[in-house]
C-alpha cells in the first residue's frame, strides 16, 4: 500500500522585526508618547480624565478638518473641483467622527459634571483656537474673536491671517463668478473680515444651478458643502444638547451665556443660499 504524502505543517507568521536602537518607527511617525502624556487631570474624578481626552481627540479633529477645508479653498482658487469636491468628502466623514466624540460626555449629569468643573476654571470651548479657524473657514468671522488669544502670539497671528483671507464659500462665489454666473460685485468685494450675509442674488445662482442637471459639477459641488453644512449644523446641536444635560441653564465656563448662547449658534446655517435655494428649485 502506497504511503500518502502528509500535508506540510502551516509555516508561522514571521515575527516581525521587535528590535529597534531607539523609538520605534511608529512611534516616531505618531508620538503616540506625547499624545498619551498629555492628560493632567485637576480633581481627583475619574470623569474627569474622559472629559480631557474627549476635549483632545476634539482638537485633533478640528485640525485635520481645517486642513481639509484649507486643502479645498487653495483647489477652487486653482479652479480644480475635483480635488476640492475630494477634501469636502474626506471632511464630512471626519465631521461624522467629529461628532461623535460627544458620545462619552452627552450622558453627563449635572452633579457628575459638576464635580471636575472647578478644574476648568475659566477654560471654555469657545477659547478654542482651532476651532475658530474652522468658524472662519465657514465665514463666522468677527474681530472680537482674536482677543481670547492675545497672550498667544503665534496663535493669535495664525487667527488674524485667517481672519482676513477668503472663506470656502468666499472662494466657492469667487469660482462661480469666473464661470460667468452673476454674483454681484459687492459680494466679490465685501470686507473678508466680517461675517458672510446672505444675498439673492447668489441665492439665484444656486436655485439655476440645482434646477440644471444633478450631475453638473458645479451641483456636485453645492451637494459637498450642503453635507459639511449639515454636519456642522448637528455639531451644534449636539453640544447644545451636551451642555442642557450636563447644566441647565446656568452660566457657561468662560463666563459664556451657557445653552442660551449655543442656541443662538445652532439656529444659523453655515452657506445660507444653499438651502433657501431649495424652496425655488
Amino acid at each position: 500500500m502506497s504511503h500518502q504524502a502528509q500535508p506540510a505543517e502551516a509555516s508561522e507568521p514571521e515575527t516581525p522585526h521587535l528590535d529597534f536602537a531607539g523609538t520605534t518607527p511608529y512611534e516616531d511617525y505618531v508620538q503616540a508618547d506625547v499624545l498619551t502624556h498629555l492628560q493632567h487631570t485637576l480633581s481627583d474624578d475619574p470623569g474627569e480624565m474622559v472629559f480631557l481626552v474627549t476635549t483632545q481627540v476634539m482638537e485633533l479633529w478640528f485640525t485635520v478638518i481645517v486642513h481639509e477645508w484649507e486643502t479645498a479653498a487653495n483647489a477652487l482658487r486653482g479652479d480644480d473641483i475635483p480635488v476640492a469636491v475630494a477634501a469636502l468628502k474626506r471632511s464630512v466623514r471626519e465631521l461624522e467622527a467629529l461628532n461623535a466624540s460627544w458620545r462619552p460626555l452627552s450622558q453627563l449629569t449635572p452633579a457628575q459634571f459638576n464635580s471636575y468643573r472647578s478644574a476648568l476654571g475659566e477654560g471654555s470651548g469657545f477659547q478654542s483656537a482651532m476651532y475658530r479657524r474652522m468658524e472662519f473657514l465657514l465665514g463666522e468671522k468677527a474681530a472680537s474673536m482674536l482677543v481670547p488669544h492675545r497672550g498667544a502670539p503665534r496663535v493669535h497671528a495664525e487667527l488674524e491671517k485667517a481672519l482676513h483671507e477668503p472663506s470656502l464659500y468666499d472662494e466657492v462665489l469667487r469660482l462661480l463668478a469666473r464661470r460667468g454666473y452673476g454674483i454681484p460685485r459687492a459680494v466679490l468685494e465685501r470686507d473678508v473680515s466680517l461675517r458672510y450675509e446672505p444675498s439673492p442674488e447668489v441665492e439665484a445662482v444656486w436655485t439655476s444651478l440645482y434646477s440644471g442637471k444633478p450631475d453638473d459639477e458645479l451641483a456636485r459641488l453645492g451637494e459637498a458643502l450642503t453635507d459639511v453644512a449639515e454636519l456642522v449644523w448637528r455639531w451644534r446641536n449636539d453640544h447644545l444638547v451636551a451642555t442642557r444635560r450636563a447644566m441647565g441653564a446656568k452660566t457657561g465656563t468662560g463666563g459664556s451665556a451657557g445653552v442660551a448662547w449655543l442656541e443662538k449658534r445652532a439656529q444659523k446655517n453655515v452657506f445660507p443660499e444653499l438651502w433657501t435655494a431649495r424652496s425655488h428649485v
